[in-house]
């Protein structure tokens, strides 16, 4: 009771305190005050994160990002895991061309304090950053496409990034998607069930000049494209590039050692009248395999390229291709093969693109071998067939049956059309010549596949390009 009397008495007559005493009273109360403090923030972080710090936040990644405005929700903070998350989060470009929506994201490793006190919004800060974010939605409104991304999972520390569910498609159906312009169109879908990138580069990408990855794997790619040929092509557009042309066009630095897709899909479709069957070309249980992705000229690579898949779901083809991305010129060199297959099944492209119907044929092999020097291509195609039967169709009614179509099938039997191209005796057959020099409003793949139908031309006995 005497010791409780003789504090009172102290704290009563403060003023006759010693000055220590008065620091150890005020040091006692501000450290109880800051532990408080740092308890409620350990523990209940939440109101103090989205009363006074969200805003803050906000404002220093637009100081950071001036073209860009972006919006939280309710944000929550785990002492623990130094983990800030928020429900929600919108980001859009200033113009309304570009919107980005995640229904939750996360972000761990980053010091937070250097951030708000000293604004220091540099890319060095994010070297121990994990980022997670759900159901992503990309919407890019000038070209009327969107991406969505089902999780997105990004680890600084590890170089690596993981995704999955991802969707590429356009806002709107086909036939509005066609009707929007006077011109032709190509629309593309892409639905990639998870993609893997190991070895990432990432505070060069985000430095903007450095695009660099140890390897890149995709499963299960399935893609979609689909022309409108309908409709005149636009002769007023830029002219497009070849691949080595992209690379070397590009200011930033690209490395990507390996790429692949494993199990993929191809679907081709082209339309040539408005509310008629498109024809259709497939390619399934697709495996590539791409490896020298660069286009560093001081030590220049070459691109190499492996792939098989299953052609119109009945023969095998495989394909190589060598492209020296840093040249100055269109070169490269691509051989290939394809198996046994019944080639009645291309009826579904050449029906309705080519108004010719195969009625037989068998493919024993074929193989081709083709060099291209600065956009000229030369090479052989070797294709042993069988029973080769082709048809003439009527243009409006599809019919083979009309006498001039009958006329035209008969013609191509005896005039034109080499029925069975099999090696004689002495192990002879017709091989294929190719000779195709790229037109300027050649796509990559366009210019591939009209080099090769020369040679197919050729060898069956029809006029080539």
């Amino acid at each position: 009771m005497m010791k409780i009397a003789q504090i009172k008495n102290e704290l009563l007559n403060w003023r006759e305190l010693s000055p220590r005493k008065v620091v150890k009273y005020i040091s006692f109360v501000i450290g109880a005050f800051i532990l408080i403090l740092a308890l409620i923030f350990i523990f209940f972080p939440d109101p103090f994160i989205n009363t006074f710090l969200k805003d803050r936040i906000t404002k220093v990644l637009k100081e950071s990002y001036p073209a860009y405005s972006i919006k939280f929700s309710d944000m929550h903070y785990n002492f623990w895991k130094n983990r800030l998350g928020c429900d929600s989060i919108t980001l859009r470009t200033n113009d309304s061309t570009i919107t980005c929506s995640a229904a939750s994201f996360s972000v761990s490793g980053i010091g937070w304090i250097k951030i708000l006190l000293q604004n220091d919004y540099t890319s060095n800060i994010l070297t121990s950053s994990v980022i997670d974010a759900q159901k992503i939605e990309i919407n890019f409104h000038k070209s009327q496409y969107k991406l969505r991304f089902g999780m997105l999972h990004i680890s600084v520390p590890d170089s690596g990034m993981t995704a999955d569910s991802i969707k590429y498609n356009s806002l709107i159906g086909e036939e509005q998607f066609f009707a929007k312009s006077k011109i032709r169109q190509t629309r593309f879908r892409f639905d990639i069930p998870k993609i893997k990138i190991i070895g990432l580069d990432y505070l060069s990408l985000l430095q903007g000049n450095i695009y660099k990855a140890r390897s890149i794997i995709i499963h299960d790619l399935f893609t979609d494209i689909f022309v409108n040929m309908d409709k005149p092509y636009d002769n007023n557009s830029p002219n497009p590039q070849m691949l080595n042309e992209a690379l070397s066009s590009m200011k930033e630095t690209v490395k990507v050692d390996s790429l692949k897709v494993i199990n993929g899909w191809l679907n081709y479709r082209e339309r040539f009248a408005l509310n008629t069957k498109p024809g259709v070309v497939t390619f399934n249980k697709v495996n590539v395999s791409i490896s020298g992705i660069a286009n560093n000229t001081a030590h220049p690579d070459t691109t190499i390229i492996h792939g098989e898949g299953l052609f119109m779901n009945s023969g095998t083809m495989k394909l190589f291709m060598a492209i020296p991305p840093t040249s100055t010129d269109f070169s490269l060199r691509y051989s290939g093969s394809l198996s046994t297959m019944d080639v009645t099944v291309l009826n579904s492209f050449i029906e309705p693109c080519e108004h010719k119907r195969i009625k037989s044929g068998i493919l024993q092999s074929a193989t081709y071998n083709i060099n291209v020097n600065s956009g000229h291509a030369n090479g052989t195609l070797r294709a042993a067939y069988r029973d080769l039967s082709v048809a003439v169709l009527n243009k409006n009614t599809g019919s083979e049956n009309g006498i001039f179509d009958r006329i035209s099938s008969i013609f191509s039997k005896i005039f034109i059309i080499r029925r069975t191209n099999m090696p004689d005796k002495k192990g002879l057959m017709k091989i294929g010549e190719i000779k195709y020099t790229r037109h300027p409003k050649d796509y990559f793949f366009n210019f591939l596949w009209f080099a090769l139908r020369n040679g197919i031309a050729d060898v069956i006995g029809l006029p080539k390009i």
